[in-house]
């Protein structure tokens, strides 16, 4: 039985070569009934095992020559199942190959290769299972055999990878790091730089000279351009009427979806960039720089790129303990950090009559990391100055109304990486510059407003040192006097369920703080003066500036403070939102984030949920009915990037999902002109109990085009 057997299996093999040989000869001819197709495609599935037993099989031998040239009978069978398994299964996934190939949007070299070293490598493995089995088990032979079938699976294996995932797809990780060099954002190429990497990324997978699916080609702008068999890939200026955002927005379980279900998926930053492209007229030779600043593409874009650094803003020192930070801060001396998770420090010294130059001493321990030292207004003298300079890595000193004069000005010569050199309202003179502007190696600003400095000595420093900006002229030019920061929130939200007290405070001692609660910029007289708090209980919009004597006052900041009474206990979006703005999905609306402008900011998509092609809908549910009489809704409005209030806002509530009524209907008013603004739409009802809530809010459409445009809101109250 056990030989019958054997020869069966032999013969089996011969035949199966002889099949795989005549599907080789005629497989240009070779046309599939659909009920085989299946089969081809399983060809994925099966690959795997014959590369993982031909490789045992193949490398088997060798292990027999350590310590028993003899080998035990185990031993000899086991290596010949091994081959007889290996060699069957690559002939029936070269069979299934050679059916899927016979479908649409496979050519190329890599093809035919990857046909031919697999069919090599069975044929090679039959013959190899057909001989005597010592064979196989002399050094020599067993050596030259077992290479041989190696190089074999590695040649399949790489050509097959090829096919599949593209040229050069083994080794694109180390090619990369060897050859691609960062671009910076100055150098960067819209098409070049943006949109081809992502092609590369998820979509020439599948559409490239060896794998040319539906005879689409999109390793190049030509191929881009050229579209495939359903015809043009996109409309520039249309993304509603391109093919190939459409097919990116199908449902992944749809058959034309793109990219198919299983492969890498776009990321929703990767689909806004693509539509972004194709609604600014997808340009293949634009600059990524050229691009407004505020342009959303840009924005998004900008975080693929090395930025361009001034060598000013490289710090090659290690930040200082937070604790020693905190320590030195006192109400006269602010330290803090020049922006998130930068090393480098800031500091200002504020109050005149405390002022000593042991405020300076004092930084010793944070010298390094300090480069800016903001003194206006302070009795600094040339004494002083000697503390400055050792402050090596400064790169900003504001010493403007000080009592520095030429003198003074030689201890600072040590700071070789000093930018800019304030020196308004100070004794410094033409002479004293002259000399002492050599010193400082990189400087490349100097103020000196209200000085003995002519026009005609300006000038002439212009002339002897052209690469620094001198700026300066008389007290009629208004530079006697400094503006304040605005006033600085302190609390640490700005949503508040029953009742808030609002902390208001500056840096800077003395200023007073006037507010009001009607939306009228503050005055210096007439306006509210804060003092320990602002008690609010409803929804609020606090107008505030800063003022001093001797200063001129601050520009007028705003606060929206915005009350939440009621939190539901659970939510569920009822239509996906904008893919660029998902933020943190249905829980963005009562997480008591509130977000900042949009494009001007580059986490601006962090906190707003968008709805453009579909209403933006959410579901609230409550575990035990509520009582509700108000509702609010902060949205952004910011129409030259897109950002309009909704059309309509419709509030239902009831029992349950199934018998909600409209409770409330909210018709945002249309901007009378191009804004900026952070709004609320409210509406106020008679009190009703709702255990289950349905808010919607309809994008409005463009006039002339119909179509839908982009609302965000980053927070609904419920009171």
């Amino acid at each position: 039985m056990h030989q019958r057997l054997k020869q069966a299996v032999g013969q089996g093999l011969v035949v199966l070569n002889i099949f795989v040989g005549f599907l080789l000869l005629f497989s240009d001819r070779l046309v599939l009934p659909y009920w085989l197709q299946p089969i081809g495609r399983m060809h994925l599935m099966l690959l795997h095992f014959p590369l993982v037993l031909l490789g045992i099989a193949a490398w088997w031998p060798l292990f027999g020559f350590r310590n028993d040239p003899g080998r035990s009978e185990g031993f000899l069978r086991f290596g010949k199942i091994m081959w007889l398994a290996g060699t069957w299964l690559a002939g029936i996934t070269v069979v299934m190959g050679l059916f899927l190939s016979r479908e649409d949007g496979y050519a190329g070299d890599a093809l035919y290769w990857h046909r031919w070293t697999g069919a090599s490598l069975f044929f090679a493995a039959s013959a190899l299972c057909l001989l005597s089995g010592e064979i196989l088990y002399r050094r020599v032979y067993s050596t030259i055999v077992a290479i041989s079938i190696t190089g074999l699976l590695l040649l399949t294996g790489h050509f097959g990878a090829t096919l599949t995932h593209g040229e050069g797809f083994i080794l694109q990780p180390v090619a990369q790091n060897i050859n691609g060099k960062p671009v910076s954002i100055d150098q960067a190429v819209v098409y070049t730089d943006v949109i081809q990497p992502i092609l590369d990324r998820k979509c020439v997978t599948c559409h490239n000279q060896n794998k040319f699916k539906g005879e689409l080609l999109l390793t190049d702008s030509l191929g881009l351009l050229a579209g495939g068999k359903s015809g043009p890939l996109f409309i520039p200026g249309n993304g509603a009427a391109s093919l190939m955002l459409e097919r990116i927005h199908l449902p992944i379980e749809q058959e034309k979806h793109m990219p198919p279900e299983g492969n890498a998926q776009l990321t929703s930053a990767e689909i806004a960039l693509l539509s972004l492209w194709v609604e600014h007229g997808s340009g293949f030779n634009k600059k990524l720089i050229t691009l407004p600043e505020d342009d959303t593409f840009r924005i998004m874009a900008a975080s693929y790129f090395l930025p361009v650094i001034d060598s000013a803003y490289l710090y090659d020192f290690s930040a200082a303990e937070e604790g020693l930070i905190a320590k030195l801060n006192t109400q006269d001396r602010n330290i803090s950090h020049l922006s998130k998770n930068s090393p480098a420090l800031e500091v200002s010294i504020y109050r005149r009559d405390g002022y000593g130059v042991k405020q300076l001493e004092d930084l010793g321990e944070i010298r390094r990391q300090v480069v800016a030292l903001k003194l206006n207004k302070l009795p600094v003298g040339d004494e002083d100055l000697h503390v400055i300079g050792r402050f090596e890595n400064l790169r900003r000193l504001e010493l403007n109304f000080s009592n520095v004069s030429d003198r003074g000005l030689r201890s600072l010569t040590g700071l070789k990486q000093l930018r800019t050199l304030s020196l308004s309202g100070t004794k410094v003179t033409f002479e004293g510059l002259k000399d002492i502007v050599p010193a400082f190696g990189r400087l490349q600003t100097v103020t000196a407003w209200n000085t003995a400095l002519s026009a005609e000595d300006l000038s002439r420093l212009r002339q002897v040192f052209p690469g620094i900006d001198f700026v300066g002229g008389s007290g009629s030019d208004g530079m006697g006097m400094l503006t304040l920061n605005p006033p600085q929130v302190r609390n640490s939200t700005l949503v508040f369920r029953d009742t808030v007290d609002v902390q208001l405070g500056h840096p800077v001692p003395g200023v007073e703080i006037r507010y009001t609660l009607d939306g009228s910029t503050p005055d210096s007289q007439r306006s509210a003066l804060f003092k320990q708090a602002i008690k609010l209980t409803s929804n609020a919009r606090i107008m505030a500036r800063a003022f001093k004597s001797g200063w001129y006052g601050s520009d007028t900041v705003q606060y929206d403070f915005l009350k939440n009474g009621i939190v539901p206990d659970s939510l569920r979006l009822l239509f996906p939102l904008n893919n660029v703005h998902l933020a943190a999905g249905p829980q963005t609306f009562f997480d008591a984030k509130l977000g900042v402008f949009g494009a001007n900011n580059p986490a601006w998509a962090n906190f707003w949920a968008g709805a453009r092609k579909y209403d933006m809908g959410l579901i609230c549910f409550f575990k035990r009915p509520v009582l509700l009489s108000a509702f609010g809704l902060h949205y952004m409005v910011e129409e030259e990037n897109g950002i309009h209030p909704p059309e309509v806002i419709e509030v239902w509530g009831g029992e349950d999902e199934q018998r909600l009524n409209r409770i409330a209907t909210i018709r945002p008013e249309r901007p009378v002109k191009k804004e900026k603004l952070l709004k609320i739409a409210e509406a106020s009802f008679n009190p009703r109990l709702v255990s289950c809530l349905k808010i919607l809010a309809k994008p409005p459409l463009d006039r002339k085009s119909q179509k839908p445009r982009l609302i965000l809101v980053d927070e609904m109250f419920l009171n």
